[in-house]
């Protein structure tokens, strides 16, 4: 497939996948979540692929989804093609999550909302110092879906969870590491460096006993959290479109927002 969102290679046993929106920080649109799940396909058809490097171009990694791309329930979009489009941001992650080889997840600037979910859909992640996360979904009035929830809870448990999603609050990296989200933290010039001698580590491992590992991993946690379970995500984020409390609470955000 094209890809026209995101930048898409392979050179020998290394892989990139990088969103490539900078001028609007990398915007999680229906089409970037389509293209990124082509992108894990595109991967799985080169076994020659160990590790696959996902970045964002440009100041940041991602501001989130685009939400504005997924249809307010304003009577000019169907329920179902509402429901579909926000769909691909569960079968996005699956698709990250599903492939064959390792993923790196290089994050820097911001990683907000579904970028989180994005990043935890990788199997390792480093972020360079001052970089700053946030989920800010429940203060926009809407869940935190695509299947956050449960990989939130593998990675951090569930107290942190809750409050991080709860509360919206943003936190650094200093305390994504703390807390058990990302593996490193490194300086920001050093961000690139970093992240290649990582990779470097693992290309030097055999295919099989990456794969292998990772599979092992990945089914332990699938037995720990219940992920087939966010089939019904995309029904949370269409309920709260229509809950008055929930549009509210939405638009006093965006109000606080648009008057800092």
């Amino acid at each position: 497939m094209e890809f026209t969102t995101i930048e898409v290679g392979a050179e020998d046993a290394l892989g990139s996948i990088t969103l490539n929106r900078p001028e609007k920080l990398n915007p999680l649109s229906t089409l970037t979540l389509q293209e990124l799940a082509g992108a894990a396909a595109w991967f799985d058809e080169r076994p020659d692929v160990k590790v696959v490097v996902v970045s964002g171009a440009g100041r940041a990694f991602s501001a989130g989804a685009d939400l504005g791309g997924f249809a307010g329930g304003d009577g000019e979009v169907s329920v179902l093609e509402t429901r579909q489009n926000v769909d691909w941001g569960r079968r996005m992650a699956d698709a990250i999550e599903g492939m064959t080889a390792v993923t790196v997840a290089r994050i820097h600037g911001h990683c907000v909302g579904g970028a989180v979910v994005l990043a935890s859909a990788c199997d390792l992640r480093v972020a360079a110092e001052g970089t700053r996360f946030s989920i800010p979904e429940v203060d926009l009035g809407i869940p935190l879906t695509w299947g956050g929830i449960p990989r939130l809870v593998r990675d951090i448990g569930p107290a942190m969870t809750k409050e991080l999603v709860m509360t919206c609050r943003p936190f650094d990296a200093a305390e994504a590491k703390e807390i058990g989200f990302v593996n490193r933290v490194v300086p920001a010039d050093r961000l690139h460096a970093e992240v290649g001698e990582l990779v470097g580590q693992l290309l030097s491992k055999s295919a099989f006993t990456l794969a292998a590992t990772k599979r092992q991993t990945n089914a332990v946690t699938d037995a720990m959290v219940d992920m087939p379970r966010t089939w019904n995500d995309a029904d949370l984020f269409i309920t709260a479109l229509r809950d008055p409390e929930s549009r509210a609470a939405a638009a006093a955000y965006l109000q606080r927002v648009r008057r800092t």
